[in-house]
Order: structure tokens, then sequence, then C-alpha cells
């Protein structure tokens, strides 16, 4: 599914993943928002992990690729 997530090409997204910690989150956002980087170098390892912004908590997340269950891009869900 993280092809699917990379290929929305900037439009908004619902990705419902398995967090570090076990519990299931769902979040809202956008791949490539660059509004508010802070100028720093990202030291997250790209193949493993997926950084989107997340619209209601104003900030950027990680999701573990390997973790995500499902992803809706315009109306469309794919499920893993």
């Amino acid at each position: 599914l993280d092809h699917v997530l990379l290929a929305s090409d900037g439009k908004f997204v619902r990705v419902t993943f398995i967090k570090k910690d076990g519990s299931t989150r769902v979040l809202n956002g956008r791949l490539g928002v660059k509004k508010h980087l802070a100028g720093g170098v990202s030291t997250l390892d790209a193949e493993k992990f997926v950084t989107i912004y997340d619209i209601q908590n104003k900030g950027y997340r990680a999701v573990n690729r390997e973790t995500i269950q499902e992803v809706a891009i315009d109306g469309v869900i794919y499920v893993a």
C-alpha cells in the first residue's frame, strides 16, 4: 500500500496504520508538504518510513511502511 500512498501526488490521504506501541491510528494528511520544514535533514530511513504532514495535529508524522493497513485517496479505499 505504500506505493499507492507515494503516488497520491499531493492529494489529501487517510492512512490507517499500527503505531510503534501496537495501537491503531488513523491519520489525515498530505505527502510533500514543505511549508513547515525547519531546515534540518531527516534521519529517518526512507526505505522503511513515509513522512506525512498531519493536518489535524499540524505536524509531520512518520508511518512505518510495513504497518499500513488502509489508504484512502479521493474516496477510493485500498486495504492491505
